[in-house]
């Protein structure tokens, strides 16, 4: 996500890093590079003119001039002229009389179906009580992938053979309604294109059931095409907000800095991915802060409270610093560490030089270290994971056959526990026996 402008956008940021006082032409030749790198990034032209407009105007005032640091102050700028470029975080409106509807709409393949089956799990999560209707009657498959959702989550699915959209919807609330649900999930029909046929559709359905939320589904990686798409649903039916889905697979970023810009309507959720919990609520401060290289901590500290129980990490945290830590702990860190997400979008939230780090490795690479690792650990016997001493050279070849490693493989695992085991210990007596207290 955003990898190629965030490149773009470090390397002018060094550039202004290194000069003490700035000045105006130092300014004017950043700014280039930075308009060069929005309008590479398929960021709208006239979004890109008035970012940067804003941050020259702003740059070449009292604010950078009188500065202790002028070039981490014109970042400064940047970052927050890009969070008001961004639009302020807007919630989902979850008031009124239940069931409250959430209509999704959106062109073929936008990801619509799957974001209903998001959207369904994430506000179960907020204690909701959630239905899904399937409300393309057009595209039996797309009836199927929203009920094989449904199964996975436990949450229901409702559709009737033979009833048009706009009735099946009604249907839908009064039974919700008698059902004690709180949110009503509509997945509509999409089309290949806008049409006069798909908009009077959805303006039938929005009459019938009078939803709190309208949110317009759209693919992030078809960069520009997707803001004149949301201005096109925008001109006919009143949306509430966008959920930009494949954030994960777009590499510039143009729509998710433009769309709010050019459109008016809010960005309320981010897709990052295929899995049904890789749904982000929208969040401008953080968004920026990724765009500009400077990581989301907040982000991974989120991922990691979801994944990790906090009585075992207190634990964990203890038995670490005692120098007690074994293979069996390491383990189950790692499958804890699965929990949190693809690793290359782990790496990409790390912040400053971390992150720049974690950009010279590859998260193909790193999976499948973390895969071999798994193995090799999967192929001790219980006793072997809570005493690695005991691994003589005859059990080291038997992991490695039950692995499909090398015995190297295994001795590197084995020599690099050892040493995180010493490092815990030089921690210990250099007087860190408070460090467990930090994740209590």
């Amino acid at each position: 996500m955003f990898e190629n402008l965030t490149e773009r956008l470090d390397e002018v940021f060094k550039g202004l890093r290194r000069r003490g006082k700035l000045s105006e032409s130092d300014v004017d030749a950043a700014m280039r590079e930075v308009r060069l790198a929005l309008l590479e990034a398929d960021v709208n032209y006239n979004v890109a003119k008035d970012f940067v407009s804003r941050v020259r105007e702003r740059a070449v005032g009292a604010e950078v001039s009188k500065a202790l640091n002028p070039g981490q102050q014109v970042i400064k700028i940047v970052n927050e002229e890009l969070i008001a470029t961004l639009g302020p975080a807007d919630r989902l409106n979850l008031s009124g009389p239940r069931p409250r509807v959430i209509m999704l709409v959106g062109l073929q393949g936008s990801g619509k179906t799957t974001a209903a089956g998001k959207l369904a799990r994430y506000l179960r999560s907020q204690g909701e009580r959630v239905m899904m209707v399937a409300a393309d009657p057009y595209r039996p498959a797309a009836i199927r992938q929203l009920e094989t959702l449904g199964e996975r989550l436990n949450v229901p699915v409702y559709t009737e053979p033979g009833v048009l959209p706009p009735q099946l919807s009604y249907q839908a609330v009064d039974k919700a309604q008698k059902g004690g649900y709180t949110i009503l999930i509509l997945d509509t029909a999409g089309r290949s294109q806008l049409d006069n046929a798909l908009m009077d559709e959805l303006r039938a359905i929005q009459n019938r059931v009078e939803p709190v939320e309208i949110l317009l589904v759209v693919d992030a990686m078809i960069g520009q095409e997707s803001v004149n798409i949301a201005k096109g649903f925008r001109d006919v039916i009143p949306l509430t907000g966008l959920i930009l889905t494949k954030m994960d697979g777009d590499s510039r970023g143009g729509a998710a800095i433009s769309i709010r810009a050019v459109t008016g309507v809010p960005i309320k959720f981010l897709g990052t991915g295929e899995a049904l919990d890789a749904l982000e609520a929208y969040d401008p401060e953080r968004l920026s802060s990724r765009i500009l290289g400077m990581g989301d901590i907040l982000g991974l500290i989120e991922r990691a409270e979801a994944a990790y129980d906090e009585k075992t990490a207190r634990e964990q945290a203890q038995k670490m610093v005692s120098g007690e830590f074994t293979l069996q702990d390491f383990a189950d860190q790692l499958r804890q560490l699965r929990k949190m997400g693809p690793l290359g979008q782990l790496l990409e939230m790390m912040p400053g030089g971390m992150g720049q780090l974690a950009k010279q490795i590859s998260p193909q690479d790193a999976e499948s270290q973390l895969r071999m690792t798994e193995a090799i650990i999967n192929s001790m016997t219980r006793q072997e994971r809570r005493s690695p001493d005991i691994l003589n050279a005859s059990r080291r070849r038997r992991i490695a056959r039950g692995s499909g490693t090398d015995v190297q493989d295994v001795n590197r695992l084995i020599k690099q526990y050892r040493e995180a085991q010493r490092l815990f210990k030089t921690l210990r007596k250099s007087g860190m026996r408070g460090l467990p207290r930090i994740f209590g």
